[in-house]
């Protein structure tokens, strides 16, 4: 499949959360999730790093590097910094995946730049990229009982009904990776951020990504919310 116009632009997919068991089950671990969903689809694996988890596959005839911060989820942005440093990323090339208690429970939503919402790990990334102007796929994990209750609700620890609906979103925020990347943002824009695009597993993408549209090039304090 050749890439439509627009698709070729992102070259770092970062995907948001804490590391470790403890908080493996939560809410804020979303983008880890849809991280771990597309290594699986593309056949690849992480490698464990000092600052981060680092997988890389050639995607439609380019490289595409997946990125899962060790740092927690407050110093996210510490684990991109040297990596751009090292590769001259820009900020438009690079996409952000994580949760979002702002949209309700199963909605994906894709969108580039603005305010990070008041969610550190996003906040983190903008300040070490120095731009906001990054893409971000938002995966919709409901609204907390009160404000005040946010933290304990991204990192509470989700039983096997809430953990499966976290798995389908997270599969889902994987389809909508998949679609910036071979059909671009545009697309990607059009396709998830329609009023009602909201369903389980991958109902609202372009399928996993075909074996031949790719080639394998793996890679190898408290937390925060």
């Amino acid at each position: 499949m050749e890439e439509k116009s627009g698709a070729g632009g992102i070259k770092l997919v970062v995907g948001l959360g804490n590391p470790g068991p403890r908080y493996a089950r939560t809410r804020h671990n979303a983008g880890f999730m849809a991280l771990e969903e597309l290594a699986s689809r593309w056949g690849t694996s992480f490698r464990k790093g000092r600052t981060a988890e680092k997988a890389e596959v050639l995607l439609g005839g380019r490289r595409v590097i997946l990125l899962r911060p060790l740092t927690f989820m407050n110093l996210s942005g510490e684990a991109v910094r040297p990596l751009r440093r090292r590769t001259g990323l820009k900020p438009e090339e690079v996409l952000v995946v994580h949760d979002d208690i702002d949209l309700g429970e199963g909605e994906v939503r894709v969108k580039r730049g603005g305010s990070s919402g008041g969610h550190l790990g996003v906040q983190s990334v903008v300040e070490n990229l120095g731009s906001s102007d990054f893409l971000r796929v938002r995966l919709g994990v409901g609204r907390p009982p009160t404000p005040e209750e946010a933290a304990a609700y991204v990192l509470e620890t989700l039983d096997e009904e809430g953990f499966c609906s976290l798995e389908n979103t997270a599969a889902r925020g994987a389809d909508a990776v998949e679609c910036v990347l071979l059909e671009g943002e545009e697309e990607a824009m059009r396709r998830f951020n329609r009023r009602g695009a909201v369903s389980g597993g991958t109902g609202g993408g372009r399928g996993p990504v075909k074996r031949e549209e790719m080639q394998d090039r793996g890679t190898g304090r408290e937390a925060e919310g």
